[in-house]
């Protein structure tokens, strides 16, 4: 008779936005190494389907932003998950592995766990940094939790949370060194300019409250350096109208709006403004010397000040543990202060660029093996069939 482990592999994930699929992808990808018969159900995009992921539904249904967004749809959301717990109850897969969204993505593992489904959430949630005690969800829905940053899994470690650190995929795809040259070729810029690229975030909301500023800003730095030339890459259609509107009140500015193109900008640029996010962190891997700054609405910002945990928002400070990079919050980022911090990074970066390159090495991990790896021994599944 044939052992029961000896059936294929059964794997579940969930994604639920487009930087979750191409994790899904990845670790899919490395999974069917070790186990090439392994069955892949759940949810997820076009790169995960791609991997031979069953989707149920469509990824789109989850990616969602803002609160007032998720409770037009949250009848839907509610069912479709209740839906999908039941399926993957009935599925009986050999681990669920929930990659970020962890308002849907929690739950789920909760409910699973306690039918005895092994149980992985891949990328932490910001628990570290506010609601700490989300952490106690997690410690009763999660026998495995992989972090992409080392701070994490301390975090974890100390609320007796089973973690793994696996890297950043991003630190292993993008190289430790580049050259300039090529792409400021492709963006059609001279190659003896000093450029700086402005990153005002990727949301509505982030642009509206830094777009502005940020162009105001180039303004402050073109009168002390006239020759500066400025990238400032559109994340979609919708904030490429936004910026060409905030342009349109400042003229004559020789700032080249992008269509996406944002590894491109931070390749070709010398310095960086940018919007505390996940994009400091490729700034940081391209070793781009930057000033980061962050503006909410008033309430929110007090919210947030009460619940934050942690010293810095920029995420080359909290890796580094230290204030390597200039961080201006609400009021104190003003045109001028900012102006004179990326000046300073012009005018010498090294100090920034040196630690990046270490931080760097300290995240290529070769992240979706290391994850895979984590996931097969929890399942007892190491050595393939």
């Amino acid at each position: 008779m044939t052992s029961p482990t000896l059936r294929p592999l059964k794997v579940a994930l969930v994604a639920g936005e487009a930087s979750g699929d191409i994790l899904g992808a990845g670790l899919m990808q490395a999974l069917r190494k070790h186990h090439p018969q392994v069955e892949f159900i759940g949810v997820g995009g076009p790169l995960m389907q791609a991997q031979g992921l069953t989707s149920y539904f469509p990824m789109e249904r989850l990616a969602i932003m803002g609160l007032v967004e998720v409770l037009g749809r949250l009848p839907e959301l509610l069912k479709r998950r209740k839906h999908l717990i039941a399926t993957l109850k009935e599925q009986q897969p050999d681990v669920f592995i929930g990659i970020d969204a962890p308002d849907f993505n929690l739950n789920i593992e909760l409910q699973l766990r306690a039918a005895g489904i092994k149980t992985v959430h891949y990328v932490s949630p910001s628990v570290w940094a506010w609601r700490q005690k989300r952490v106690l969800k997690i410690r009763q829905g999660c026998d495995l939790m992989l972090t992409l940053l080392p701070f994490e899994a301390q975090f974890y470690e100390e609320h007796q949370v089973p973690v793994l650190f696996v890297g950043h995929p991003l630190a292993d795809s993008i190289a430790m060194q580049h050259e300039q040259a090529p792409a400021r070729k492709q963006l059609g810029l001279p190659v003896d300019a000093q450029v700086v690229a402005l990153l005002p975030g990727s949301r509505g909301g982030e642009v509206a409250k830094l777009g502005a500023l940020f162009v105001e800003t180039a303004r402050y730095l073109l009168a002390e350096k006239p020759h500066l030339r400025f990238v400032i890459p559109a994340a979609n259609a919708a904030r490429r109208e936004q910026l060409q509107a905030i342009l349109a009140d400042m003229p004559n500015l020789p700032i080249e709006i992008l269509d996406g193109q944002s590894q491109a900008a931070l390749q070709a640029c010398d310095a960086v403004l940018i919007a505390s996010g996940t994009a400091t962190l490729e700034a940081m891997l391209f070793k781009k010397p930057m000033v980061v700054a962050y503006k909410l609405a008033p309430v929110s910002h007090w919210i947030l000040k009460k619940m934050m945990k942690s010293p810095y928002i920029a995420l080359p400070n909290l890796l580094a543990n230290a204030l390597l990079v200039p961080e201006f919050i609400q009021d104190a980022a003003t045109p001028q202060a900012l102006g004179e911090a990326v000046l300073a990074q012009l005018r010498d970066g090294s100090e920034q660029v040196q630690r990046f390159a270490q931080l760097h090495e300290s995240l290529r991990c070769d992240a979706s093996e290391r994850a895979a790896q984590g996931v097969l021994q929890l399942v007892g599944r190491v050595d393939a069939t």
